[in-house]
């Protein structure tokens, strides 16, 4: 298969595939005109990291994964080991966003949203500027 079969399977981009490339998540062969051949094999990882992608693990733990993947004699404790870390990042993240959401919605109800032009969503955002700053930019 050519790059552009296995991008309209995989649903991934040429770009993405000649990346994943590049930084050696897959090798696919390479005809004597230089053009890249793809197995199923290659198809089947770039699925993998496909889906790997969506579930928003990093390249570096895409990498751990495929390697884990790909090895018989894994123990389930390093994917989970993997998956846990990640898990972390994303729960981390989901508490900044409760946190934002939180604090804009404050600013959001204090504002008034009429013709007046003073505003705590703005004096709020002018807050963190530096100190003896005394006009807008």
């Amino acid at each position: 298969m050519n790059i552009g079969d296995v991008s309209r399977i995989s649903g991934l981009p040429a770009k993405t595939i000649r990346y994943y490339e590049d930084i050696g998540l897959i090798q696919p062969r390479r005809g004597e005109n230089g053009y890249r051949s793809f197995l199923d094999r290659d198809l089947h990882k770039l699925a993998f990291l496909a889906r790997a992608r969506a579930l928003g693990f990093t390249i570096e733990d895409c990498r751990s994964l495929l390697a884990l993947y790909q090895d018989n004699g894994r123990e389930s404790a390093a994917v989970k080991h993997i998956a846990e870390d990640h898990l972390a990042r994303i729960d981390e993240k989901i508490a900044q966003l409760h946190s934002m959401r939180a604090t804009l919605a404050e600013l959001v109800d204090a504002c008034a949203g009429d013709h007046r032009p003073d505003c705590p969503i703005l004096d709020d955002l002018g807050h963190g500027l530096c100190r003896g700053a005394d006009q807008a930019f």
